[in-house]
């Protein structure tokens, strides 16, 4: 039904915190760090580009199906208040185990980058001191 708007919430809220993050890079002059082979802002790009295009695709499917028309309420199961309780059960549940599933997708992809990377790119010395 509306499953697909929990992704979307995140989404939203990683895209502004991803611009906040890009302005102050920009304003420091922050690219990577010896830490990090990735900004900050290029792994939530990754991020965004997962929760979007995942929501994307869920909400052509629920149009195909005639879950969502483009009149209001836009949500069919909004038209009945009956439908109202599962739509939000579907929206918590549903919703929010993709939500949770996408993010911890990425955290571990992320993980993965940072463990893979050539040493030359973190700047990191070896047996340093003994």
């Amino acid at each position: 039904m509306a499953c697909f708007i929990a992704p979307v919430g995140e989404a939203v809220v990683t895209t502004i915190i991803q611009k906040v993050v890009e302005k102050k890079e920009k304003k420091y002059g922050i690219k990577k760090t010896k830490e990090r082979v990735l900004s900050w802002s290029q792994r939530l790009r990754f991020l965004n580009g997962l929760l979007w295009g995942g929501s994307l695709l869920l909400a052509f499917e629920h149009i195909w199906h005639g879950e969502v028309v483009p009149w209001p309420p836009f949500l069919t199961a909004m038209r009945n208040p009956a439908d109202v309780g599962p739509m939000l059960h579907e929206m918590a549940i549903i919703g929010g185990g993709m939500v949770i599933f996408v993010t911890f997708i990425w955290a571990v992809a992320m993980l993965v980058v940072e463990l893979r990377a050539p040493a030359s790119e973190l700047n990191v010395e070896y047996n340093r001191g003994g």
